[in-house]
């Protein structure tokens, strides 16, 4: 029977004995070590100053243990803090759809609680069917739903397929906003991805894929930064629509019809036929030009101004 020798501090294990892990051993040990760097140089050096700071006030010895004491708690408060992130980073991805959950629970609380049943249902019906009937309403919140689940399609590329750095960390995915083909989002690379790579090995072939769109473009999105991208999402192609076009309506209908039209205007109804084939005579004739004079003396190399005249 195996035994695990080191588990994670993030995962735990079920009736079959196979460990459950939310987060890698790797990451984990990454942050584990990174806190404990923390925490001695914010011990050091808070302590350091905090210590400096009270001597002038208090004995030097009692300064000197309140600023290790201020220095531990924050060096501890920072270990706590990287080693809990790659869970808070979690929450932190899913904060929109967080929000928004406490936003309906909390709203539906308070609507229960200020009037009845039959006037809450009323409100929800108005709130939920009144954007999903209306199309221009409708198109536009799905627009936004889909801006939230491209973020995560993309955040779930980058850690699945597309190579990241030594220690492991993803790329940032900043805001996406809906465009008229689909959407648009933002990313910040971290050290050790370039925008080569996403473009090599038919990396938006499978970025197209996982978004489930038709097609994607990654460009830069700054000439200043390098590591700021811009990923463009079509899922529909807006030039292929057919519309109407404004122009007849600004054609007057009360136009008679013997009414003046423009010299500029070519004839209507001319066929081929109906011109005449007259031989075109050109207008300008070229002037003849004059015999060189062999009396008129010229010039060493060969120019006469004769010829010019």
């Amino acid at each position: 029977m195996s035994k695990f020798s080191q588990r994670s501090p993030f995962g735990w294990s079920n009736r079959g004995g196979n460990a459950i892990t939310v987060i890698e051993a790797p990451v984990a040990r990454s942050y584990r070590r990174r806190a404990t760097i923390a925490f001695w140089v914010t011990l050091g050096v808070v302590g350091l100053l905090a210590a400096t700071v009270a001597s002038h006030y208090t004995h030097p010895i009692v300064g000197a243990l309140l600023g290790g004491v201020i220095g531990a708690l924050l060096g501890a408060v920072l270990f706590a803090l990287i080693v809990a992130w790659p869970v808070l980073r979690v929450f932190w991805h899913w904060l929109p759809e967080i929000v928004l959950g406490l936003a309906a629970v909390y709203g539906w609380t308070a609507l229960m609680q200020s009037t009845p049943l039959w006037g809450s249902l009323l409100v929800v019906a108005l709130v939920v069917g009144l954007p999903a009937a209306i199309g221009p309403a409708r198109r536009r919140i799905m627009a936004w739903i889909w801006c939230l689940v491209v973020r995560h399609r993309l955040r779930m590329c980058f850690a699945a397929f597309i190579a990241t750095n030594r220690s492991g960390s993803l790329p940032l995915i900043l805001p996406a906003r809906p465009t008229p083909a689909g959407e648009r989002v933002w990313v910040w690379l971290r050290p050790g991805l370039s925008l080569r790579d996403l473009e090599a090995d038919g990396q938006v072939q499978k970025l197209a894929v996982a978004c489930w769109a038709n097609e994607v473009r990654v460009m830069r999105a700054s000439r200043k930064y390098a590591a700021l991208i811009r990923v463009d999402i079509t899922r529909r192609e807006p030039l292929a629509d057919t519309i109407v076009s404004p122009l007849p309506d600004y054609v007057p209908t009360d136009v008679p019809a013997n009414a003046p039209t423009s010299p500029g205007m070519p004839p209507v109804g001319l066929d081929l036929p109906d011109v005449p084939d007259e031989p075109v005579t050109p207008t300008d004739t070229p002037r003849p030009r004059k015999p060189r004079n062999p009396t008129t003396s010229t010039s060493p190399n060969g120019f006469d101004p004769s010829d010019y005249a």
